[in-house]
């Protein structure tokens, strides 16, 4: 495990950490990532996804639907937002089901999980001004 901070100053530089750190991730990862409401999550998702090779246009937050699913790049990615949840277990989500293994998972608010989930990579994302986020990666 590593850990790096970063300091932003956009969504751009927010997304370009994210998809340094997608660029690197394998079937089988997760990401955790925490951060206030309007921190940057789904920005950063959005940088996954492009490290993915997936178009960073197609994610949007996942609020309503709980789970979205992005294919067309090297992996597919899951992204998950928990914000809408009381406290509960990934496999009440399905999320086994849908085939994540072959994947890689991204869950906002994990605080909402019941469990630990060994291995994941966390992304705590800090709000410091409108435009500048202090952003901790231990992976």
């Amino acid at each position: 495990m590593s850990e790096e901070f970063h300091t932003t100053h956009s969504e751009e530089e927010t997304v370009a950490v994210a998809r340094a750190l997608g660029a690197g991730l394998k079937a089988g990862d997760v990401v955790l990532l925490s951060g206030t409401l309007g921190a940057g999550k789904t920005a950063f998702v959005r940088g996954l996804a492009e490290g993915l090779g997936i178009d960073p246009d197609e994610v949007s937050s996942p609020t309503f639907t709980i789970v979205h699913e992005y294919r067309g790049g090297r992996l597919t990615l899951y992204h998950a937002d928990l914000y809408r949840l009381e406290r509960t277990a990934t496999d009440d989500l399905g999320l086994e089901e849908m085939g994540v293994a072959d994947g890689v998972l991204a869950i906002e608010w994990p605080d909402r999980l019941t469990h630990a989930m060994p291995g994941a990579a966390t992304v705590e994302i800090e709000i410091v001004d409108e435009t500048t986020r202090r952003i901790a990666v231990d992976s």
